[in-house]
């Protein structure tokens, strides 16, 4: 019986997958407000009562997504601000690590980036939750740094978000570029160094 349970299991999380790539490949072409519940059933091949065995709505599949392109992604943020080694280490091992998210994940990237300020609201708040989460992982880094000393918290979040957001906006510019010319990657990568570079200038005199 145990068995036969797991199989079902199985079949049951392989379909909502299944669900979940054809959704975020429709999503290449447009936004969540205009996906239509038909077009991702059939895509997936079932019929569209199938589709609510599932999720409730595409809001929820959105939320799904959400979770699938972000929730990955936290050991990683943490270690593009982690202590170790001095500011231009970090700098470069940052965006090469975002540079191979990108790489790795664009039709993920490109979803985030268009539903963040998207038009359906469970999705944005997903999308808001999951990078505040970011932040406040960051800050927790932050702080064990000795140059945190004297900060307040309010302050070391604040940080924490301008860090979170200038990683999205490297990442935009990674997925803008990604069928571009070397010479336009390497134009990406020196811009995100300076921009990135600039906050930390900020940052070593902020309690100046």
């Amino acid at each position: 019986m145990s068995h036969t349970l797991g199989i079902r299991q199985a079949q049951k999380q392989k379909t909502r997958q299944a669900f979940l790539d054809a959704a975020l490949a429709l999503l290449e072409e447009q936004s969540l407000s205009s996906l239509g519940l038909r077009e991702v059933t059939r895509a997936v091949g079932v019929a569209p009562t199938a589709f609510y065995r599932h999720f409730r709505s595409t809001a929820d599949l959105g939320v799904a997504l959400v979770d699938e392109a972000l929730g990955s992604l936290h050991p990683m943020v943490r270690t593009t601000v982690s202590a170790t080694g001095d500011s231009e280490e970090r700098i470069t091992r940052a965006i090469e690590l975002i540079a191979r998210h990108v790489d790795a994940y664009p039709a993920h990237v490109r979803f985030i980036a268009r539903e963040r300020h998207g038009g359906v609201q469970p999705v944005r708040e997903a999308i808001r939750a999951q990078l505040h989460r970011f932040a406040e992982e960051v800050k927790a880094e932050l702080a064990n740094d000795p140059e945190a000393a004297g900060w307040s918290d309010d302050d070391l979040l604040m940080l924490a978000h301008l860090y979170v957001d200038q990683m999205l906006i490297t990442a935009s510019l990674f997925l803008e570029a990604l069928e571009a010319p070397a010479q336009e990657r390497e134009r990406v990568t020196q811009l995100a160094a300076r921009q990135l570079r600039l906050i930390s200038i900020g940052r070593s005199h902020w309690l100046d």
